[in-house]
């Protein structure tokens, strides 16, 4: 059972209150008890040799126990006490009382044996308590015959002992009375800022550390007050610093492109940020849950077990399916200072990875164009130093083999860079102002002559347009998708430049009636070196990236790059760029490849 500060002190003080009153009554009583005594010591000597004086004289008259039991008698009277004779052999004479059981005892006291010796000179106190008995000797002196002992109530000593008692008994309840206002009040006034700091603490303990004690007292709870205040002080301090440890951490993990995973000694997501879930599509209830239950995968499983039981870290990339395939570099470690904690990380490796497939395809493809002019080249430069023909004709087909191979050489090194400086972002647009019906007039200028010989018709449609965009890389973005129509379409079709405006937009299309191309190449067509007809392509003097360095330049400028084609019925290509506004032609900001 806990008490409380108020029945403490109350106990207390009723403690030192029973001490203190059972102190003065012994002491009270031990004094008053003693002035009782000798008072009635005085009224029994002066009894005492009264009764003396009476069995003195009647002593030499008293023979036979009738007489003795008489002057007893007397001597009780005149005294008001018992009165007890004996003789020198310690014999009972008479008394006044008539009692004999304590002869005995009286004959064989010290005291009454000094008495009957003639050795004391002063009369004997045999008993004390509620009786006062006194003796003193009787008979010749030096030789006594007798002693003579009277016996009297001392009712005073019971009636100082009830005094004392009621008195101490009065005195302690008034005490107690003082005492249960005393702690009743001191208990208030204590408790009164002991449960403010209670409130306070409490509050702290609940979280709020803005709130303070306060207290001005220079007692103990006053510094307590101030302790608890100081406490809170520290903890805010401490908490705001750990906050922003927490928000800079949670800033870190979030703003982080890597995934980072923190897992118990049981195995147990702890931690997740949100790059990983993205990476995983990890749901928001991954926290608590097992690495099996929240990523089912069995590779992750597997790099997860040989981390717990290897002391260094483990390493090793894996790929993930799903609706984002993903390839992803992975990283477990044991956490030195944490028992049994796993810290993973997890790099996207995944376009990393398709960038060197395709460096490797690129310098393969480039490789393998580059390698069938150069073996022209030097098979057509061999036969003429080796045989040097004499004929006209004959020479003249080997220079213009070397003459061919030489210009699809130069065209496939200048796309390479072109497309290289495009990639790596060096290539600077200037964009402007331009008017497609002038523009469109002059490409198509550029084929004319080709179109006639061949029988094509060029026909302009973008008359009254205009569009937001880089001069050189829409003239080199046009040339490449006019080329190839006139390359491939075939004698007696027609080539159309168009443009139509949606909104803020403006769709600039190169449509043509030639063959078309068939569904399956249309996903792949913008790709490096991807061409529908090889043969046909390389014998036209193509180099399989004109479409590849359209789609970027497009890209650059904003817009978004398709084409639409169906087998005997044509095929147009179209883009959008962003439509200029109304007025004269002006030079904006300049801009980097992204």
């Amino acid at each position: 059972m806990t008490l409380g500060i108020r029945a403490k002190l109350l106990l207390v003080s009723l403690s030192i209150v029973a001490c203190l009153c059972a102190l003065g009554s012994s002491l009270v009583r031990g004094k008053l008890e003693a002035e009782v005594s000798a008072k009635a010591r005085e009224g029994g000597t002066l009894r005492l040799l009264l009764a003396q004086q009476i069995v003195q004289h009647g002593a030499s008259d008293a023979a036979g126990e009738q007489a003795w039991s008489e002057l007893a008698a007397r001597a009780a009277a005149l005294t008001d006490s018992r009165v007890t004779l004996i003789d020198r052999a310690g014999r009972l004479l008479a008394d006044s009382s008539g009692a004999t059981h304590d002869v005995r005892v009286l004959s064989t006291h010290p005291e009454v044996r000094a008495q009957l010796e003639g050795r004391a000179q002063t009369p004997a106190l045999l008993l004390s308590g509620k009786r006062l008995q006194l003796a003193a000797p009787f008979g010749a002196a030096g030789k006594p015959s007798g002693v003579v002992r009277i016996t009297r109530q001392v009712p005073e000593l019971e009636a100082v002992r009830a005094a004392v008692l009621r008195y101490s008994l009065l005195a302690f309840g008034l005490a107690a009375l003082l005492c249960v206002g005393f702690a009743v009040l001191a208990s208030e006034l204590a408790a009164r800022p002991a449960r403010a700091l209670s409130k306070v603490a409490r509050r702290m303990a609940a979280g709020d550390l803005t709130t303070r004690a306060r207290l001005s007292r220079r007692d103990d709870l006053g510094e307590l007050g101030r302790s608890l205040d100081q406490l809170a002080k520290n903890l805010t301090t401490s908490l705001s610093d750990l906050r922003g440890e927490r928000d800079r951490m949670s800033g870190i993990l979030s703003g982080m492109v890597e995934g980072v995973l923190l897992l118990d000694a049981s195995g147990r997501i702890v931690l997740v940020n949100p790059a990983l879930r993205e990476m995983l599509l990890i749901g928001q209830d991954a926290v608590g849950r097992t690495l099996l239950e929240a990523i089912r995968h069995a590779e992750l499983k597997e790099l997860f077990d040989q981390a717990r039981v290897s002391e260094q870290p483990v390493t090793r990339e894996i790929e993930t399916g799903g609706l984002k395939p993903r390839r992803l570099l992975s990283r477990f470690a044991r956490l030195p200072s944490e028992q049994g904690q796993l810290f993973a990380v997890f790099v996207d490796v995944t376009e990393v990875r398709k960038l060197e497939s395709m460096r490797r395809d690129f310098v393969a493809n480039v490789s393998h164009e580059l390698r069938t002019p150069v073996t022209a080249i030097r098979s057509a430069a061999e036969t003429l130093q080796t045989g040097r023909p004499e004929d006209p004709a004959t020479l003249e087909l080997f220079l213009g083999i070397i003459d061919r191979n030489a210009a699809r050489l130069q065209d496939l090194v200048e796309d390479v860079l072109d497309l290289s400086r495009i990639e790596s972002r060096e290539l600077e647009l200037h964009f402007e102002a331009l008017e497609l019906g002038a523009l469109y007039e002059q490409i198509l200028s550029l084929f004319r002559e080709r179109a006639d010989r061949n029988g094509i018709e060029l026909v302009n449609l973008g008359a009254g347009v205009r569009v937001q965009g880089d001069r050189r890389a829409l003239e080199h973005v046009l040339t490449n998708l006019v080329d190839n129509a006139v390359k491939y379409c075939g004698r007696g079709a027609h080539v159309s430049l168009g443009a139509t405006e949606l909104g803020e937009q403006v769709t600039l299309s190169v449509a043509d009636d030639g063959p078309g191309i068939e569904s399956r190449h249309l996903p792949r067509i913008f790709e490096r070196f991807y061409r529908v007809d090889a043969g046909r392509s390389r014998e036209l003097g193509g180099t399989g990236l004109g479409l590849s360095i359209v789609k970027h330049l497009v890209e650059a400028q904003g817009g978004i790059v398709q084409v639409e084609s169906r087998p005997g019925q044509g095929t147009t290509f179209s883009f959008t760029l962003k439509k200029a506004e109304r007025g004269p032609a002006r030079p904006t900001a300049q801009a980097a490849v992204a």
